[in-house]
C-alpha cells in the first residue's frame, strides 16, 4: 500500500506560480510513473503531467511550456512546477503513482491517488 500527501496548492493571481509536491511512503517509489492529474469537463480527471522512473516526462498541451514535472528518487516525492498561471488551471490537482509492474493472472497494474490539493487562480 502507497499513501500519497500532496501540498503546496493556494490563492495565486494570474501569472503567478505555485510548486506542488506529492511525497509517497514506500521503498519502491523509484519504480512507480508518477503523475499530477485535475477534473476537467466529461473526464473524471484528465492528466496534467506523468513522470517515468528514468524521468521521461508527459504534459497536457494545456500545460506545456507552463508546467514541470519532476521526481527526487531520494525523498520519494514529485513536483510540479506551475508557472503563468491562468484561472482556467483553478482545479484540485490529483497525485497519482502506478505501479508498472502486471499483476500475475489478472493484466492489470495498481494505482493509487492522494487526497488533492486544491489550487484557485484568481485576481
Amino acid at each position: 500500500q502507497v499513501q500519497l500527501v500532496e501540498s503546496g496548492g493556494g490563492l495565486v493571481q494570474p501569472g503567478g506560480s505555485l510548486r506542488l509536491s506529492c511525497a509517497a511512503s514506500g521503498s519502491i517509489f523509484s519504480i512507480y510513473v508518477m503523475g499530477w492529474y485535475r477534473p476537467a469537463p466529461g473526464q473524471q480527471r484528465e492528466l496534467v503531467a506523468t513522470i517515468t522512473s528514468d524521468s521521461n516526462t508527459n504534459d497536457a498541451d494545456s500545460v506545456k511550456g507552463r508546467f514541470t514535472i519532476r521526481r527526487d528518487n531520494g525523498k520519494n516525492t514529485v513536483y510540479l512546477q506551475m508557472n503563468s498561471l491562468k484561472p482556467e488551471d483553478t482545479a484540485v490537482y490529483y497525485c497519482n503513482a502506478l505501479d508498472p509492474r502486471i499483476i500475475p493472472h489478472t493484466g492489470r497494474s495498481v494505482d493509487y491517488w492522494g487526497q488533492g490539493t486544491q489550487v484557485t487562480v484568481s485576481s
